[in-house]
């Protein structure tokens, strides 16, 4: 009986472990997590956070007999190392487990920044279910919160907190909010809503260091007080009901400023979490390398996900572009084949779409221009609305847009389906709003736009 071994309990985990018992029945799966609770998405969080769902709601299957129906069996393990001439991982329980065919769906984990105090009680990362409670214990209505990093994942996190009804400051290193995923005017127009929603955003600065603040002073003692502490009188002060649950803390900042804080949360980015596969031979550049089959440079091993860094036939390169319709699809192709079934990753999806306290703001392709390329931008700072597009020859190759929901499909289509737009590629940099009429008489008409599975 063949045996596949998945290593992560995430999307792209269990994705790969149903697909895999579709297509081989009878073999032998298992998946090892190295988290208490059952698979889950870390997408949900900012919803529990909020009280949309339970921590049930953030499951990504409800049924508690849905893997043992499957005969997928679950494992709460991690992986140490993996040794690829005897097909064997090594778990932290000091035992060994053989495979045949193995998948790496590790996923990412926090960056830790080289911030001194960063490891003090009341400084947390929002990644785990863990996290989220410590969170929901600290961020109550009133609290002082101060967030680290204002990319993607800590937009998410930042509404999350804002909801929450807590006084919110956010320190972001870069010049502009998501600085990894808009321009100058589109980060700067995302940082000027946050602002006038309440919360209070530095960019351009550093956290430079945390340490616990010192307690405030005891009032000092009344006449009655005294009296009644010399007779044994004294009864002891109650708590108020609202105090914070742990030591302030004291954040010094890179601008002068020094802030105090009930709670201090490091959203400063994720990476790959590939590090036991160091020495291994499996060949990782920022993320673990696979090729169209979302195979590793060792035959029978596969990864997917967070981790897998694959071939983007837009920009014509390899990259890590760490979100879940990826890991979806990248799960899919690496089960198919651990299963025998040949099957090819047709792209990678670089697409992000981000809904920051109302305002929805999307990036596709090589927003950012590429070498050579012409440009233009089409901005209403006062109505919160942007489009600016990146050509490369005659083709899209990235865009941002702010508060223009209406063309996140077109834009999606004409970037990744890489569509020669002709003379309409002049038509869209006299007014970038024709983005629609663009799509219908470019791509559809040239038939080169397949939507993703």
């Amino acid at each position: 009986m063949t045996r596949h071994v998945i290593l992560g309990a995430g999307p792209a985990g269990v994705i790969a472990a149903e697909t895999l018992r579709k297509q081989a029945p009878h073999d032998e799966i298992i998946i090892i997590g190295d988290e208490p609770e059952p698979p889950y998405s870390r997408m949900a969080i900012p919803y529990l956070l909020i009280g949309k769902v339970g921590e049930e709601g953030t499951y990504l299957r409800h049924d508690p007999h849905h893997f043992n129906r499957l005969r997928i069996e679950l494992r709460r393990q991690r992986a140490l190392k993996v040794d690829v001439a005897n097909r064997e991982l090594m778990l932290d329980d000091d035992t060994r487990l053989g495979f045949d065919t193995l998948l790496i769906a590790t996923g990412s984990k926090p960056a830790s920044p080289p911030v001194p105090g960063i490891h003090l009680p009341g400084v947390h990362t929002c990644w785990t279910l863990d996290d989220a409670r410590h969170i929901a214990r600290l961020a109550q209505p009133g609290a002082r919160v101060l967030q680290m990093g204002a990319g993607f994942i800590g937009c998410i996190i930042m509404e999350a907190l804002a909801l929450r009804g807590v006084h919110l400051t956010v320190v972001e290193m870069g010049d502009r909010m998501v600085p990894r995923m808009m321009g100058p005017t589109a980060g700067g127009m995302i940082k000027e809503w946050v602002e006038k929603k309440g919360v209070q955003v530095y960019t351009g600065t550093r956290v430079e260091a945390i340490e616990e603040a010192p307690p405030p002073p005891a009032p000092s003692a009344g006449l009655f007080d005294v009296i009644a502490g010399f007779f044994g009188g004294g009864a002891p002060k109650a708590v108020a009901a609202d105090a914070p649950a742990g030591p302030a803390l004291r954040v010094r900042l890179s601008n002068g400023e020094t802030l105090e804080a009930d709670l201090v949360i490091s959203a400063t980015g994720v990476k790959p979490n590939i590090a036991f596969l160091e020495d291994s031979g499996i060949r990782c550049l920022q993320g673990v390398l696979t090729d169209e089959h979302m195979q590793t440079t060792v035959p029978g091993i596969y990864a997917a996900g967070d981790c897998a860094e694959a071939f983007d036939k837009v920009s014509g390169r390899t990259i890590v572009s760490a979100i879940q319709p990826n890991a979806a699809d990248q799960a899919y192709v690496a089960a198919m084949n651990m299963a025998g079934r040949r099957a090819e990753l047709k792209g990678v999806t670089q697409i992000n779409v981000l809904d920051t306290l109302g305002l929805i703001s999307a990036s596709f392709g090589d927003w950012q221009g590429v070498d050579g390329g012409e440009h233009v931008e089409l901005a209403d700072r006062e109505g919160f609305r942007l489009l600016s597009l990146q050509f490369d020859g005659d083709r899209l190759a990235g865009c941002n847009s702010v508060g223009w929901t209406e063309h996140v499909g077109v834009m999606r289509g004409l970037v990744e389906g890489r569509v020669r737009l002709g003379e309409w590629k002049e038509r869209l940099a006299a007014d970038p709003t024709r983005l629609m009429e663009a799509y219908l008489a470019c791509a559809q008409a040239q038939e080169r736009w397949h939507p993703a599975r």
